[in-house]
């Protein structure tokens, strides 16, 4: 009976130090063993209707031809909150159209390890910091999922606002940066909000 009882002890135990093996490997090489969705990732382009999602690189070629401004849609894959942003307000067909008619929409994984080309620099993949540099450089450092960020038509920063938005508020949030009111030092974003409802 003792030797029944031990033989599958010491596959739990042989199991159990691979696992834990397979693990710390995962850990120290701070990359997940595949990546299936690049920072550059093309998966998003979107059906007719929808949100016409550019690379960083197609929307620098884009504004060369007509200046807009640009709106960076910065999540990762694991983000709930970011996949509710994509089903229930990019998905609205008013927010597509507002955002389509007015802005350039980029997708970014900011845990994507391809190096982007932005304005002449090499942004990379920062390994102590499990993300992006150029979503490190647009979201000022406090790295929250999801978080939609505004370049102005010379692909400055304007700002970079966190958290999720249903799509009633989010086209007030996009009206605050198109129509040019965040430069109004009275009037702040969640003011602006409240007073168009």
């Amino acid at each position: 009976m003792l030797y029944s009882f031990a033989l599958p002890m010491k596959r739990i135990i042989a199991l159990s130090v691979i696992g834990l093996l397979v693990l710390s490997i995962t850990a120290f090489t701070n990359k997940p063993l595949t990546n299936s969705n690049p920072t550059t990732s093309t998966k998003f382009k979107t059906a007719e209707g929808g949100i016409q999602w550019l690379t960083v690189e197609e929307m620098e070629k884009a504004q060369k031809k007509e200046k807009r401004k640009v709106v960076v849609d910065v999540y990762t894959d694991w983000c709930g909150w970011c996949k509710q942003m994509d089903k229930a307000t990019f998905a609205d067909p008013k927010v597509a159209e507002y955002i389509n008619k007015n802005f350039y929409a980029v997708k970014f994984n900011a845990e994507g390890y391809e190096n982007i080309i932005f304005q002449d620099r090499v942004y990379k993949f920062v390994p102590s910091r499990k993300s992006h540099e150029l979503a490190i450089e647009w979201m000022g450092g406090a790295m929250s999922y999801p978080t939609t960020v505004y370049l102005d038509e010379k692909l400055r920063l304007i700002g970079s606002v966190p958290g999720f938005f249903p799509a009633s508020t989010y086209t007030k949030v996009l009206q605050f940066f198109e129509e040019g009111v965040y430069k109004k030092k009275d009037i702040s974003l969640e003011a602006y909000i409240t007073k168009a409802n």
